[in-house]
């Protein structure tokens, strides 16, 4: 089977590029394998290229490289093909349009996987019939703009499945009523650590993920000043970096200083590759107010720590067996966090019973397991002959593109109306 991934940009890091990489370094050995990434910002990957995988790209930003695409002048143009709804769209351009288009017109692939909304909805919009088209979701449904919201109701019809990571946001996609496409849940992986398991005797708390506000590290923080009260030879260390990382660590830092906890909480910064920071610690702890999936908690409990987390939308329950491999508790609620910690750091034989079950329910989460998952859809969907026009669909589609161009010049007509009353009251 030939499997061709889409993916924004391989050279960068981040969730979706991590999981893309290991799943095509999974399938690699016994398939053949390539990721495309849209963008090209560095000469070499951050990840590396994974083993047996082709890695290339269709835009150079590279500005001291000989192919250099800043200056061709189609990259100023803004993107018509790519939805505007995406987050991304401002990096996206009528010529991302066009190279995105010749490499799904001239592509020799089986499957062909596009790992964002936005390129899933191009995917549906310029791919010719031929390949599985699967269109991956690695964030959440309700977690889209309208506009973005509209279009994927519009243009999946023309994709073969979804594949969600969570199962409550397949639920979603589900209710969109997508006739003809299937959609499954499949999370996902982390591979084996190549380190030892963590030691459940250390006292270290581990947290580890993007800088952002919706991490709520601020909380962790005010939970841990908590926790240090009560059993000060344990630390708190914190990894991360992200796009406004600077200003939100200065704040962790000023806060971190006004309790008091100096001693106590670290700002690590980022580390590549995680693990061996993670079998330092003997807890680790998520405190975000929503999250996709949660693929530190995975990382964390296949090192061998148990996880306390909030129970936030949509990862941490479908991840973490309540008191048994970890706890799971209510969003926003500092007192909460500072408990379950408390109760595992106070109890030695909890902690190791606690990572002993972590460790053994992570590996349900092994790029093995999730490779089968998404070969037995690809496969089930060719067999049943996905991958061929399905009556009705193109024009379907496109009804619903031309009523959203309406909509969309309504949506606009009413966002400029707006703008000139505010601006004359």
């Amino acid at each position: 089977m030939r499997v061709s991934f889409l993916l924004h940009n391989g050279y960068h890091i981040g969730g979706t590029i991590q999981a893309t990489f290991t799943l095509a370094a999974e399938l690699a050995a016994r398939h053949e394998v390539e990721i495309v990434s849209v963008f090209r910002h560095r000469d070499e990957p951050v990840l590396g290229v994974p083993d047996g995988v082709s890695l290339r790209h269709l835009v150079d930003i590279r500005k001291n490289s000989p192919g250099y695409d800043g200056d061709h002048p189609d990259f100023h143009r803004p993107a018509r093909v790519f939805p505007r709804g995406d987050g991304r769209w401002k990096q996206y351009s009528a010529l991302t349009d066009a190279r995105i288009g010749a490499h799904l017109a001239a592509v020799e692939a089986d499957v062909v996987v596009a790992t964002r909304p936005g390129l899933n909805v191009q995917l549906a919009r310029q791919a010719p019939r031929g390949p599985v088209l699967v269109g991956q979701e690695h964030l959440i449904l309700d977690g889209h703009s309208y506009r973005l919201r509209r279009d994927i109701g519009h243009e999946y019809a023309l994709l073969d499945a979804v594949t969600t990571v969570t199962e409550a946001d397949a639920r979603s996609y589900r209710a969109l009523a997508l006739p003809g496409v299937r959609i499954d849940a499949v999370p996902n992986s982390v591979p084996a650590p190549r380190v030892p398991p963590a030691d459940p005797a250390a006292k270290i708390v581990v947290a580890a993920g993007r800088l952002t506000p919706v991490k709520r590290y601020d909380l962790l923080i005010d939970a841990f000043a908590e926790v240090a009260a009560a059993r000060p030879d344990w630390t708190l260390r914190i990894y991360g970096t992200g796009d406004a990382a600077d200003n939100l660590k200065k704040t962790l830092a000023r806060q971190i200083d006004r309790l008091g906890l100096g001693e106590n909480v670290r700002l690590m910064g980022t580390a590549h590759p995680m693990e061996p920071e993670w079998v330092k610690g003997s807890l680790a702890a998520v405190t975000s107010r929503r999250e996709s999936f949660g693929m530190t908690i995975v990382e964390a409990m296949r090192c061998g720590l148990p996880v306390v987390s909030t129970d936030c939308p949509y990862g941490p329950a479908e991840i973490i067996e309540d008191g048994v491999d970890g706890r799971l508790v209510p969003v926003d609620d500092t007192a909460a966090v500072a408990g379950a910690l408390l109760a595992l750091i106070n109890d030695d034989e909890a902690r190791a019973r606690a990572a002993k079950a972590a460790l053994a329910a992570s590996e349900r989460f092994d790029p093995s397991r999730t490779a089968v998952r998404h070969e037995e859809i690809w496969t089930g969907l060719a067999a049943a002959g996905a991958g061929r026009p399905r009556a009705h669909a193109p024009a379907r589609a496109a009804l619903h593109r031309a009523v959203g161009t309406v909509v969309d010049a309504v949506y606009t007509a009413k966002s400029r109306a707006g703008a000139l009353v505010r601006r004359f009251r």
